[in-house]
């Protein structure tokens, strides 16, 4: 499949962005599957920390308070 991907590979990506992923096999065996940047996108999760507020709002014990840890070292000011 890798020599027909080479070959192909505008066509391969047209796939990717219609039907979805497309495995590519080298000497019978997957080696990578080529995907479309929207569906990569959503695989990889999103990096704003909006998947985490959403996790934590659906949580099933939504009253737990939870304090975050401050340093106990003192502050000192900066001169800007």
């Amino acid at each position: 499949m890798l020599q027909d991907a080479k070959a192909r590979f505008s066509e391969v990506v047209r796939l990717a962005r219609i039907e979805g992923p497309q495995l590519v096999t080298v000497h019978g065996r997957d080696e990578v599957v080529i995907v479309a940047a929207d569906e990569f996108r959503r695989m990889s999760g999103e990096a704003s920390g909006a998947a985490l507020i959403v996790a934590m709002q659906a949580s099933p014990s939504p009253d737990i308070e939870i304090e975050p840890l401050r340093a106990a070292s003192p502050v000192r000011g900066v001169d800007l």
